[in-house]
């Protein structure tokens, strides 16, 4: 497998996985469980609520992914994500994550092995275009993981992501 191939691999397979099929099929399955109410729930000032996590993430990824990976212009308002009250809807929440994923998508498509490598400034820390992926991959897990929780807590639910998955499995013979 060529360099090209690995760095597509890499970029396809794991961050849009983590992002997409994992992170955001997540989120929505918390949201249609969650009322409107527990969605802009905060318990006291110094959590956030699952709304606010949501603008969160997206404003994280916008910065990180579109503004310092693809170039495109800074428009993140760090603070607004966590003073937001809401309520917001369920829907526009899931437009917001819906836009988010195609353009981050679009984003990701462009980049190539040459890339990962260069230096680039985002949020006043330098990183190179690999690092600035870990990290978004890993930040928006954290934020789905609190999300989760939220959801179970409230709910008493299981949310049932690996349902049918015998995760025993541990591919000896």
């Amino acid at each position: 497998m060529n360099k090209s191939n690995i760095i597509r691999n890499f970029i396809i397979l794991d961050v849009k996985r983590r992002l997409f099929i994992e992170g955001i099929v997540r989120i929505k399955k918390c949201l249609d469980q969650l009322t409107e109410e527990q969605v802009w729930y905060k318990h006291n000032a110094n959590v956030n609520s699952v709304g606010n996590l949501i603008l969160h993430l997206c404003g994280n990824v916008t910065q990180y992914v579109l503004h310092g990976i693809d170039g495109q212009p800074d428009i993140r308002q760090r603070a607004n994500e966590f003073s937001e009250k809401g309520p917001i809807s369920h829907e526009v929440l899931i437009k917001k994550l819906d836009e988010l994923e195609k353009k981050v998508d679009e984003a990701l498509d462009r980049i190539t092995a040459d890339h990962l490598t260069e230096e680039r400034q985002v949020q006043g820390f330098d990183e190179n275009v690999t690092s600035i992926l870990v990290h978004v991959t890993e930040h928006f897990s954290y934020h789905v993981g609190q999300i989760t929780y939220y959801t179970k807590y409230i709910l008493d639910v299981d949310t049932g992501y690996y349902a049918g998955l015998d995760l025993d499995v541990t591919g000896q013979s």
